[in-house]
């Protein structure tokens, strides 16, 4: 099956209010430019570089979301257009990405990433520790910033229970903090292998791409 019908398959399963993110890391433009002629126009990079590469080469009204865990040192690489962060797991990386989108007259969207899994290789915080970033002095005066949901990764197993868990919990998080926070309105979670299971404990945004463009090219 090839990417476009890979992608008509996925988005008739989808419900309305749930966001495709087409996760195109390693992937060469060609691949992407595939996905584009059918309408896709937002695509997952976990590398800042790669993903700046690719913006420059590919048409304008795609939106761009960095997908991966983001150095601070090379935001501003991608502030100048990035549409999303999705893996803001420190004050110190969302204080980098107010200042570049100042100095680019933008004003950027973020997810907080909070730590679902068990897997020690896994970034983010706790309900806690985004609790106290969120109702901080210094959070309010970031203001070219928009926090606008959590974002996670469930454990990689087979044990669907634990995923089930994962997701819950994180949904159980969102929920909470949304309440003081009404700018939240993105969930994002769930990939090529559980994102139904994810849309069904309250995902509103899925990552998905080895079920789009096949398997990974590792790079």
């Amino acid at each position: 099956m090839c990417i476009s019908e890979n992608l008509k398959k996925i988005n008739s399963e989808l419900p309305e209010h749930v966001t495709l993110v087409a996760v195109s890391k390693t992937k060469p433009v060609e691949a992407l430019q595939e996905a584009y002629n059918v309408g896709q126009r937002i695509f997952g990079e976990n590398k800042i570089q790669e993903m700046e590469s690719k913006w420059r080469e590919m048409p304008k009204d795609i939106q761009w979301h960095m997908i991966g865990h983001v150095q601070r040192n090379k935001v501003k690489f991608m502030a100048p257009f990035v549409s999303l962060i999705h893996a803001v797991d420190s004050f110190k990386l969302l204080k980098e990405i107010n200042k570049e989108a100042l100095k680019n007259e933008r004003t950027i969207e973020c997810l907080l990433q909070i730590k679902i899994a068990e897997e020690e290789s896994k970034f983010g915080m706790n309900k806690e520790e985004a609790t106290n970033l969120l109702t901080s002095e210094e959070f309010k005066k970031l203001k070219n910033i928009k926090v606008v949901g959590l974002m996670g990764m469930a454990t990689f197993t087979d044990n669907k229970a634990q995923v089930l868990g994962e997701f819950q919990k994180l949904k159980e998080i969102y929920d909470a903090l949304k309440i003081q926070n009404p700018l939240f309105r993105i969930l994002s979670t769930g990939m090529s292998g559980d994102y139904a299971l994810a849309i069904k404990n309250g995902s509103t945004m899925v990552r998905v791409g080895s079920a789009i463009f096949g398997e990974r090219n590792y790079i």
